[in-house]
């Protein structure tokens, strides 16, 4: 369903911006029976992403979709007195963005709690906390999320591999239960308060696919490793339990609000949402019916079971039919955790804890079933996998359903992450037709301790093999997995092409993509991982107006510029949904 309008609080900032990007023709009407474009895009550089990859400098867009793409005078002949006018300028635009792989409704709640991304170290994060408490009313919760251990200037003292022990935290916060999320949302910190409402003692035992990391002397530590998260979050959503539906409505619209203005800002105009439970459909199934959602979401069904699946599948389908803003088609399984805290599954042990070779979150058999459903109901399959032994078992999963079902490579299912793959898989994705959607930015995000995890040799053989897949014939689509890394789609693009860690080394150069490739991984491949290559993805006659205008040409630039590229507009259906 089409939304006509940006939010209120939105289109109060366009109301002064788009001044500066647009006005009204002044021009020659059109011919005689030649309908008037809505928008024109005129005097840039735009890279169209058709086929050809060819290169124009106008576009124009009428009730929402393209209508011409060509010269100025191309363009211009469709020019009417009503017509919005952006010049260019000699700008940059393209495609708008779509995030391949992101967490949309935690994108949003990341707004409202501590933002521990930029946290220097442990006694940063505490002093944080320490702050909020002082805001804060007894018992109330304390929560964040963004810290990574490996990115602190200073290792935590006491430490247990290293990761910081509760004492500290658990000292400003007597009285408030704590939980901070790890960065990459597979690991959790959690303080005596919350541990003890969680029901976690020294006697405890973790849940299936959890860890509960313990000192030298048997004491919680407060690091919860994957599952082991859930009863902490369990004990905050019981209090939050007395909340109205009032209450938890505009707490539900806060945050998908949130997250629009963010993807916005940034160039988004399509986001592929990682996992959400059928009644988080049924809220953005809400919205959409009003024309409230500023983006075009593609949700993963996630949090339910084989048997809940095989029963609701069939009123949740919502395959895309043209100018949507939800479609649901696929369904989101995770069969192991995150490198960074231990919890990927690999084929050796780790090098830097070598009693261990990760975790299994979901088993293969019932991943297995959720493959059978799916092929039942017509939906994809997008499990997460990011360790070697992961991804093998995950592809012999497909395979086998497949072969039982009589399927073909046409079905599109896709592997999240495939981060960490033995080069003999690497085949196996192409001969099934198994798209990648990896994540260009936790390449030279997690490039300065990937060799700490798996040692040098299994670091460059086996690690975001971007280069490797393409040359095996595999699609790679591209995204951020937001809030574990910022949406920002330009910082992608610039690590998918230059592979420039923070320190300035470049971490195993042969995989780098093209400019051209990076940008089809953000663009057309990404419509084509959702079914929607016929409406989004390029900008050709027929497809949707959605757009991006960034102040310089991404794809000529030196590459030193491209960490200063900005977004100066972002339009979405041929409105104007955002302005720098």
């Amino acid at each position: 369903m089409r939304t006509d309008s940006p939010s209120p609080r939105l289109a109060a900032s366009l109301a002064a911006g788009v001044l500066l990007l647009a006005a009204c023709a002044d021009g020659p009407a059109p011919a005689e029976g030649v309908t008037p474009a809505d928008l024109v895009l005129r005097g840039g550089v735009i890279a169209t992403v058709d086929p050809d990859n060819s290169m124009a400098e106008a576009v124009a867009i009428a009730d929402g979709w393209i209508v011409a793409v060509g010269s100025n005078d191309d363009v211009d002949a469709l020019i009417g007195a009503e017509t919005e006018v952006i010049e260019l300028d000699g700008r940059f635009a393209a495609p708008g963005f779509i995030e391949g792989h992101g967490h949309f409704m935690s994108l949003g709640n990341s707004k409202t709690i501590l933002d521990l991304n930029g946290a220097a170290n442990w006694d940063a994060i505490v002093a944080m906390v320490a702050d909020a408490v002082a805001e804060a009313e007894p018992g109330q919760w304390i929560r964040g999320r963004g810290w990574h251990q490996e990115k602190w200037d200073s290792p935590p003292d006491p430490a247990v591999e290293g990761n910081p022990t509760h004492a500290s935290l658990s000292a400003v916060s007597p009285d408030n239960p704590v939980l901070l999320g790890h960065a990459s949302g597979h690991a959790g910190f959690a303080n005596a308060a919350a541990l003890a409402l969680a029901g976690f003692d020294r006697d405890s035992e973790p849940p299936p696919g959890g860890e509960l990391v313990r000192d030298e002397n048997g004491e919680l530590t407060g690091l919860l490793r994957e599952t082991a998260q859930r009863p902490v979050s369990a004990a905050f959503a019981r209090s939050e339990s007395g909340r109205s539906a009032e209450e938890i409505e505009a707490q539900f619209r806060r945050e998908v609000q949130l997250a629009a203005e963010e993807a916005l800002s940034k160039g988004v105009t399509s986001f592929q949402d990682a996992g959400a439970p059928f009644s988080t459909i049924d809220g953005l199934k809400r919205l959409e019916e009003e024309g409230a959602l500023p983006v075009r979401l593609y949700i993963m069904v996630r949090r339910a079971s084989n048997e809940e699946m095989d029963a609701l599948l069939p009123d949740y389908y919502m395959p895309s039919t043209g100018d949507d803003y939800l479609t649901v088609r696929s369904i989101k399984r995770q069969i192991d955790g995150a490198l960074g805290s231990h919890g990927a599954w690999l084929l050796e042990p780790y090098e830097d804890m070598t009693e261990s070779t990760g975790l299994v979150l979901e088993t293969v058999e019932d991943i297995t079933g959720t493959a059978h459903v799916a092929i039942k109901h017509g939906f994809q399959v997008n499990t997460h996998a990011i360790g070697d032994r992961a991804n093998r078992e995950v592809l012999d999963i497909y395979q086998s359903v497949f072969d039982s079902a009589g399927a073909g490579p046409d079905l599109r299912w896709r592997i999240e992450h495939a981060q960490h793959v033995h080069p003999d898989d690497i085949p196996r994705f192409a001969e099934l037709g198994i798209l990648a959607s990896m994540q260009g930015v936790h390449a030279t995000s997690d490039a300065p301790w990937i060799p700490l995890r798996l040692g040098d040799r299994r670091a460059e053989e086996r690690t975001y093999l971007w280069r490797s897949f393409m040359n095996a014939g595999v699609r790679i689509n591209n995204g951020t997995d937001v809030p574990v890394e910022d949406i920002d789609p330009l910082a992608g693009f610039r690590s998918s092409v230059t592979r420039l860690t923070v320190d300035g080394s470049i971490f195993y150069p042969q995989q780098n993509m093209t400019r051209i490739e990076a940008l089809r991984s953000y663009t057309i491949n990404n419509a084509i991982a959702a079914f929607e290559e016929d409406y989004k993805g390029s900008l050709e006659v027929g497809k949707l107006g959605d757009v991006v205008v960034i102040d310089r040409d991404i794809l000529t630039v030196p590459d030193e510029e491209l960490a200063d590229a900005r977004v100066d507009a972002t339009i979405v259906g041929g409105e104007v949904r955002y302005v720098r």
